[in-house]
């Protein structure tokens, strides 16, 4: 190191103090001061939601519900609806809040049956995840769930919500089926869905499909 260089400074960035700005009924703004990596103290804005359950680290859960039936695609159950914030509709994964008392599979199986009408059976539960980490605290759980499609109750479910639109999307051309989706209507994607879009046409590539490597 030269005389001029000056020695880089390492700390372990930390949280200092939150203060409220504001304060909804469902969300509220802080101002947060933390301590960054080099040492400097700085300050941030969070935003929080207001209702998370004591006991828990998780705000709510999205739901991937597959919906097989027999002689049909699996699809994909999604949900559209109009969304304030983006003043548009959105095309989202069933979700919702943890209400208190519930872990997240119980929540995912009560979500789904209230926006869409399906009951479904909780395959596989991801560890608690955050949304959107540079604005808010918000964080959420995946659920994977399957519907039994020639069950009774799910073969003409019912909804308990009234300005939420059902959308089955096949699972095998789901990313393909959103992008139709786009050019027809102005709408929203959710980041997770499209994300999981693109997942599922990884996951169908075909060898034939995969560039010939160069000798």
């Amino acid at each position: 190191m030269s005389n001029t260089e000056k020695p880089k400074i390492s700390t372990a960035p930390q949280v200092i103090k939150e203060e409220v700005i504001a304060a909804g009924k469902w969300v509220m703004l802080e101002k947060t001061t933390y301590v960054d990596p080099a040492g400097n103290t700085r300050i941030w804005e969070t935003s929080k939601r207001t209702t998370r359950r004591a006991n828990t680290e998780a705000d709510g859960v999205g739901i991937i519900a597959l919906l097989k039936r027999t002689l049909h695609k699996d699809c994909v159950v999604m949900v559209k609806q109009f969304r304030p914030p983006l003043g548009c509709y959105t095309l989202e994964f069933p979700a919702g809040l943890i209400d208190e008392g519930e872990n997240a599979e119980v929540a995912a199986v009560r979500e789904l049956k209230e926006e869409t009408g399906y009951k479904g059976e909780v395959v596989s539960v991801t560890p608690v995840t955050c949304l959107d980490p540079g604005l808010s605290n918000c964080t959420t759980q995946i659920v994977l769930v399957n519907i039994n499609g020639d069950e009774m109750e799910n073969i003409n479910p019912t909804q308990q919500l009234e300005f939420v639109e059902v959308i089955l999307l096949p699972l095998d051309e789901f990313q393909l089926k959103i992008d139709e989706v786009l050019k027809k209507e102005k709408i929203s994607v959710d980041a997770k869905v499209y994300l999981f879009g693109m997942g599922m046409v990884q996951a169908f590539f075909k060898p034939r499909e995969l560039p010939v490597l160069k000798q």
